[in-house]
């Protein structure tokens, strides 16, 4: 039998004459750059003593913030040559993720899935995070910071398991800025950044282009991004900062993934099989699309009232045009000699974001002990209204190794006519207040109470009928809050407590569910109580941190035990474990780093339909949750002009379903990464990402899993003029 073979990537050309002209712009006007990069203290000590905006209100450092947040920053995004927003995530201890079409934010943290986690956009959620937060090129990004465990005190509903927040590059004070940067490989790149500074006033654009054949059949992906920031200052401390931004990509025939081998009877359980023969096949019609544009504007104001008070307010909307045109589903029939395609979905969202954040901090002493403020308003207008048609088959059956070509639009009862669905309107206010307060002896007591007013309106636009009436409202009103304490045993050791608690919808997201997620529900209830400890070791060369945590989430709706047609909100779901972060550079030439983590995640109270009967599955393990994810990397400076460095990732066990009846094996990936300066403006960089071509499941489904990528090499060119 012969098996087909996928294509590699092509090497197209990037028409982007424009953007190397406006790069190449004389360079009278220019600085040597080499005295201008920003220089990078996370691989050191005092790494612990830099703020993370995703943390608190209040600018607090790591040391000071009673919680494991991670930071990974520009330096550490080029050294690993992380080409999108995901891959910043194997920095994250725990954390796992993948980006299959449906779901291509799905990001796992501390036992719990994209829906009880927050993913935010320079701090702002769009309340649709496992689709809106899909992979986006890293050379926009400027840094990515998370914060494990119950964070709604911050941003809102959600993030039982922890927040991500992606930030962009904007106009800063860190001086002019010419830099081109061209990657061939499995994909083609071509990105450049520009910022100069004229009477106090600074301009920065940021373009990329990426393009390529990935490595499933017929899966071309194009990408681009720009941005444009204005600062200037208005009067004395009064600064405004004009962010805006367009992401464009398009997806041709997406691979949503590779059917399993069955069971004589059609059944899947055990470990996952597949056919090596499948690996790469793609069974998606051949004019398969997911496409999406995507614009945000930001409007920022920072008033400096005097040393102790600061004004800050952010004015934001957001705009997202998602497309979808594919064959969904894949399964292996007649003893696994051929495979069916079905579920035909057409789907449009249109989704309208437009919000106000307001925060003021001011420093002053409450009975003779210094005492940090910050409070505020959070408010936000979220409108999605998604087009869906969809036709469930099945359709035909093919070859597993050569599927016939199929048309979208020549799949029975599927027409390009876009219907809406429903409309959910979802608006929120809330207020919000922090404090931290030095006790003196070395403790300090930081804790942060917000209270939000959420209303939820959904229209339906189909039929009516008793689950999905003409109009649903309902209504929250959560509190959530912060209470943590923080004592230095040293300058540079500290140890902390903490509890926190969070809200989410009892299932679904806000931005689309309706009757039959939240029907008289109120949202769910998420707790957790965390201690750990972080210190600088070795003279300021290195820094850890160590965090053990427990978190309990209750008010899931689940099927009635009694009667299985009915949904009831009694469900609780559980998760605690261990996280260790470190980092050491023990010589000048060398720079080593670890993450590790266990995590014991289950249901207490779930349960689930299996045909005509009610099942249990307390105690179970939650899908796509490995008890263990480890890794480190190292960095060999050999001179001044070599570097290379190599890591490695490890993930455990994951089972697909509540069951706990199909999993698949730990994996483990290994990479490879060089930088050689050239010249002091031109550096060359080459990365080899799963250098060992491991075969792996990046998502488990016990409908289709989703393989990882095999190996890939990339290599690029970055000069700074």
């Amino acid at each position: 039998m012969t098996h087909l073979t996928p294509s590699r990537a092509r090497q197209p050309a990037l028409a982007l004459v424009p953007l190397a002209c406006l790069l190449a712009l004389p360079a009278a006007a220019q600085t040597d750059t080499t005295t201008l990069e920003r220089v990078s203290v996370t691989g050191t000590a005092s790494g612990l003593a830099t703020a993370a905006g995703s943390n608190s209100r209040l600018g607090l450092t790591l040391q000071q913030t009673p919680a494991s947040v991670t930071v990974i920053d520009r330096e550490a995004i080029e050294a690993r040559g992380a080409a999108t927003t995901q891959d910043l995530l194997k920095g994250v201890p725990g954390v796992v993720f993948s980006d299959p079409p449906g779901s291509a934010g799905s990001v796992f943290y501390r036992g719990f899935g994209s829906g009880s986690l927050a993913q935010l956009y320079n701090g702002i959620s769009v309340q649709y995070d496992a689709i809106a937060a899909r992979p986006v090129d890293s050379w926009i990004v400027e840094r990515l910071e998370a914060i494990g465990g119950p964070s709604s005190f911050l941003n809102g509903s959600g993030a039982v398991g922890g927040t991500i927040n992606v930030i962009t590059k904007v106009a800063d004070t860190s001086g002019d800025i010419t830099r081109l940067y061209t990657g061939l490989g499995d994909r083609a790149q071509l990105a450049g950044s520009w910022q100069r500074t004229v009477a106090d006033q600074v301009l920065r654009v940021e373009l990329n282009r990426s393009e390529g054949a990935l490595w499933t059949q017929g899966r071309d992906r194009s990408a681009w991004q720009a941005s444009a920031s204005w600062r200037a200052p208005l009067t004395a401390g009064l600064v405004h900062t004009l962010a805006l931004e367009r992401q464009h990509e398009k997806v041709l025939q997406p691979y949503w993934g590779t059917p399993m081998l069955r069971a004589a009877d059609g059944s899947a359980s055990g470990q996952l099989r597949f056919d090596p023969g499948t690996f790469g096949v793609n069974y998606n019609v051949v004019d398969g699309r997911y496409e999406q544009d995507v614009d945000w504007a930001r409007s920022i104001l920072e008033w400096t009232v005097s040393p102790a008070t600061r004004l800050t307010h952010t004015l934001y909307h957001y705009n997202a045009l998602r497309d979808y045109d594919n064959v969904e589903v894949y399964t292996f029939k007649a003893g696994n000699t051929a495979v069916e395609r079905s579920s035909a979905l057409l789907q449009r969202h249109d989704q309208h974001v437009t919000g106000s954040r307001l925060e003021a901090s001011h420093s002053t002493t409450l009975a003779g002990l210094r005492s940090d403020f910050a409070a505020g308003w959070d408010w936000s207008f979220n409108e999605q209204t998604r087009f869906p048609l969809s036709v469930a088959g099945p359709f035909d059956t093919t070859s597993p190794y050569a599927p016939a070509d199929r048309y979208f639009l020549q799949t029975p009862g599927i027409t390009r006519t876009y219907t809406p669905g429903a409309t959910n309107l979802l608006r929120s206010f809330a207020l919000f207040l922090e404090n931290r307060t030095v006790l003196g002896g070395g403790w300090s007591v930081v804790s942060a109470l917000r209270a939000d007013r959420i209303a939820l309106d959904v229209r339906n636009h189909r039929a009516v009928t008793a689950t999905n009436p003409a109009l649903f409202t309902t209504r929250f009103s959560p509190v959530t809050g912060r209470l943590g304490l923080v004592k230095d045993l040293g300058a540079d050791w500290q140890v902390y407590a903490q509890a926190s608690t969070a809200a989410d919808p009892p299932s679904g997201v806000l931005a689309t569910a309706g009757f039959s997620a939240l029907r008289n529900f109120d949202l769910t209830t998420g707790r957790q109580v965390e201690v750990g400890s972080k210190w600088g070791f070795d003279a300021g060369r290195g820094w850890a941190t160590l965090a053990a945590y427990d978190i309990t989430r209750r008010n899931l709706a689940i099927t009635d035990p009694n009667d299985r047609t009915q949904v009831i909100p009694v469900g609780a779901q559980s998760s605690r474990g261990v996280e260790l972060n470190t980092r050491w550079r023990p010589t000048a030439a060398w720079t080593l780093a670890a993450q590790a983590s266990y995590t014991q995640a289950q249901y207490d109270t779930f349960v689930e339909t299996v045909g005509t009967a009610t099942v249990s599955r307390a105690g179970n393990r939650p899908a796509n949750v490995p008890a263990v994810v480890l890794g480190a990397s190292a960095d060999w400076r050999v001179n001044d002009a070599l570097t290379m460095g190599a890591d490695w990732r490890h993930v455990g066990r994951r089972y697909a379903n509540t069951a706990n009846t199909v999993w698949d094996g730990a994996y483990d990936l290994l990479g490879f990464n060089l930088t050689l300066r050239i010249t002091p403006q031109l550096t060359a960089r080459l990365r080899v990402d799963n250098a060992t071509d491991a075969r792996y499941v990046a998502s488990l489904s016990t409908s289709l899993p989703y393989l990882g990528a095999p190996r890939s090499l990339s290599g690029a060119l970055d000069w700074r003029f």
